[in-house]
């Protein structure tokens, strides 16, 4: 069966669906393939973007470092 029939079967049988659990799982399941982009704030986005710049301005250091600063913590 070629994928348009496949879609077409999923929708025909969507449409008839009435158990509320399985329209709750179909949710979850369309919720799940939403890029983590768009759930994280702005200011998220900025840091992120900020320590990639970094990243290639060679300007890092290496886990090795950051793991005897904070050494205290772990």
């Amino acid at each position: 069966m070629d994928m348009q029939a496949e879609k077409l079967g999923l929708i025909q049988w969507l449409a008839q669906l009435t158990d509320e659990s399985m329209i709750a799982k179909i949710k979850a399941l369309r919720s799940e393939q939403e890029d983590w982009w768009d759930q994280i704030t702005a200011q998220e986005k900025a840091e992120i973007e900020e320590g990639l710049l970094q990243a290639d301005k060679m300007e890092v250091k290496s886990h090795s470092e950051i793991r005897k600063k904070y050494e205290k913590w772990l």
